[in-house]
């Protein structure tokens, strides 16, 4: 799971997915490899999409699978992990992703950010991506400029060599102007299926938002 910036709804996308696969018959499980702004409390530091994605799982697993690398400061995971003094190991949230894998049926990974946020001096978060080798679904937050954020995201992860397996569109400003004329913007230059589009609630509902999505769109080829 991307998206076209933070805030956008990644982890209400990702939640509302694992909601949908879940009801589809699947087991399920999210991961955040990399979480930042996090709270220190039992067991260690933890992040409310963290806990998000744990509650709309249907199988409970290890928090140090779910979640690897967890930083107090709300700044870019590798300013974060620099100050810390950690590392930020692609190899090892591999290993958790494959464990997860061996756990449930479905895995949803959101990542963090973009779809290109730095982890270290070299990596960022389409090399993870590359890395765990998944299919993408992006969420577009629909709000004035999303339209050149949407495509150099879309353009991104094609030249990565990876497949967009279908994009939601989440309305974050209720107030955006010509609303549908950019969603068929959208609509005509990403080819991938649109998933669903998920109109603006102040405190969005994760499992009426599943109701709404198209999961089978995501097995098209």
């Amino acid at each position: 799971m991307t998206g076209t910036d933070t805030g956008v709804g990644k982890t209400l996308i990702s939640c509302a997915l694992l909601h949908a696969f879940t009801a589809a018959g699947n087991s399920t499980v999210g991961m955040k490899p990399v979480a930042a702004g996090c709270v220190p409390g039992q067991g260690g530091l933890h992040c409310e999409d963290v806990e998000s994605l744990q509650r709309a799982s249907s199988v409970r697993a290890p928090r140090e699978l779910v979640n690897p690398y967890a930083f107090a400061p709300p700044v870019a995971p590798h300013v974060a992990a620099a100050e810390a003094g950690v590392t930020i190991d692609l190899k090892h949230i591999r290993h958790a992703y494959l464990a997860l894998a061996e756990l449930a049926d479905k895995v949803v990974v959101e990542g963090v950010g973009g779809f290109r946020v730095p982890l270290d001096e070299f990596s960022d978060t389409a090399d993870l991506a590359q890395l765990l080798d998944l299919p993408i679904v992006l969420v577009v937050g629909m709000r004035l400029g999303c339209l050149s954020h949407a495509m150099l995201t879309v353009e991104a992860i094609a030249a990565r060599g990876l497949t967009l397996a279908g994009w939601v569109a989440n309305r974050i400003e209720p107030d955006m102007e010509r609303f549908d004329a950019n969603l068929e913007a959208l609509r005509q230059r990403i080819v991938a299926p649109l998933l669903g589009v998920v109109a603006f609630a102040p405190q969005p509902d994760a499992v009426r938002v599943a109701r709404g999505l198209l999961l089978p769109l995501l097995s098209q080829p």
